[in-house]
């Protein structure tokens, strides 16, 4: 993110605007009954792509970390901007007037305001989690409830709640090895794994059930479903090629502005198809759906929200059409335009792989000869944890681990982590490989626990 925040910001907040300004004047024009504002309504609604969804994509292809980086990054804030249009939009559909000075006031509020109490609230969760008296499922507990307090304590201020959990998980999750320790961090990571598939179901089996009460919803407005099925496929058109029209401004801006960070192409074919392949990637999902549903059945004076049904409707075909077409022809396209094979890289996986293992037996080697030095001559146990500690976790004889040896084993497991967050400020390492090395060496600890 640090590398890509310029790209990562444009997609994330300019991209999304534009988005739903294209809805908002294309169904301004071409859907009977639609206002401008109930045109950005939807624009807010449908304009995030859903990172879960192209990350299950992409699992079957191979593509640059450069571009999984900004998908990633800009899943972390595209939430957030599009539920404030969402939010001004609603108010805007509610009032029948929109006053440009203070949106643009409360704008700044909300993103400046969410972030810093995100920081702020979960410097205080750091704490809590340090010199609290908690165990692994206590631990579990809190993470569970935190980002939900983030949330409300940003709303209750009138700032962005999304935006708040956004700062505050990624400032608690770069400090996630000094508050909890290994027995929290294994079991919490399957928690919030079986969590997050559980609640990506239920939103979707929601408007599974909703979708017989939008149709009669539909009917009683005088609305065809052919109608408003034709409506999803021209916002689901818009959709993709406002993308695609983003992709290709920002390369543009970037080779005008800043050519030394553009990713290295060793042909124009390359250069031509990455915008491309990257506006394709822009599937929608759980938080278009769970934004839909969030929309009012009726204002405070009882009348009934305007375009409610279509508006669900529209979002639902959106979703399904973009996880369809976008979703299972991506891998192919990739394959097929072969542009993301004639991205240069520094070093495959496995190689960095293979180098992160060797400098963390270096680092070990002279972690324990630096330290232990003295405790090493004429001691067996010692000189066989110095020469094969890294095949221990495969062992079947645990007898020759003591306590005073169980002990320095784990100090040095502490020490590979240091190593490792170290190792993790070079760009060219991808996190996901530190991160399922840490994985491993709380698995190693964890197992040492019980010796």
């Amino acid at each position: 993110m640090k590398k890509w925040w310029r790209i990562i910001g444009s997609f994330a907040f300019l991209v999304v605007f534009f988005t739903a300004l294209s809805v908002a004047l294309v169904t301004n024009h071409l859907i009977p009954g639609f206002t401008i504002a109930l045109g950005f309504l939807l624009g807010g609604i449908v304009s995030p792509p859903d990172a879960v969804s192209t990350a299950a994509i992409t699992k079957f292809v191979k593509i640059p970390k450069s571009t999984a980086a900004i998908l990633e990054g800009e899943s972390l804030l595209n939430d957030a901007s599009s539920l404030i249009i969402f939010r001004f939009a609603l108010v805007a559909v509610g009032t029948g007037q929109f006053i440009w000075q203070e949106a643009a006031t409360s704008f700044l509020w909300m993103v400046l305001g969410g972030a810093g109490i995100g920081l702020l609230l979960g410097w205080i969760f750091v704490q809590v989690h340090k010199y609290l008296p908690t165990d692994a499922p206590s631990d579990t507990a809190l993470t569970l409830i935190e980002p939900y307090f983030m949330y409300w304590i940003a709303e209750q201020l009138h700032s962005s709640g999304v935006l708040a959990v956004v700062s505050g998980g990624l400032f608690m999750s770069a400090r996630r090895l000094v508050f909890l320790n290994s027995t929290s961090r294994i079991r919490g990571f399957s928690v919030w794994e079986s969590f997050i598939f559980i609640l990506n179901g239920v939103v979707f089996l929601i408007i599974g059930l909703e979708l017989t009460e939008i149709r009669d919803g539909l009917r009683a407005q005088g609305i065809p479903l052919s109608t408003a099925i034709g409506y999803g496929l021209l916002v689901t058109g818009v959709l993709i090629v406002a993308r695609i029209i983003s992709s290709y401004a920002a390369m543009m801006a970037t080779l005008i502005f800043r050519p030394g960070v553009m990713p290295a192409a060793r042909s124009k074919r390359a250069l031509l198809f990455m915008p491309l392949l990257l506006g394709w990637t822009g599937m929608r999902g759980v938080v278009s759906l769970a934004a839909a549903l969030a929309i009012p059945l009726s204002f405070d004076n009882g009348t009934a929200f305007p375009q409610r049904n279509l508006i669900l409707f529209i979002t639902f075909i959106v979703i399904l059409l973009t996880l369809l077409i976008q979703g299972l022809t991506l891998p192919s396209i990739i394959r097929r335009t072969g542009a993301f094979g004639f991205i240069i890289r520094q070093e495959t996986d496995e190689m960095v792989k293979r180098n992160m293992k060797q400098g963390l037996k270096q680092h070990s080697y002279q972690f324990l000869k630096n330290k232990y030095e003295n405790e090493m001559n004429g001691n067996a146990t010692m000189e066989t944890l110095l020469k094969h500690w890294e095949e221990k976790a495969n062992a079947t004889d645990d007898g020759w681990m003591n306590e005073s040896t169980k002990t320095i084993f784990i100090e040095l497991l502490e020490s590979q982590r240091n190593y490792l967050t170290e190792l993790n400020k070079d760009p060219a390492v991808d996190e996901e490989i530190i991160r399922h090395q840490l994985y491993q060496i709380d698995l190693e600890e964890e197992r040492l626990k019980i010796i």
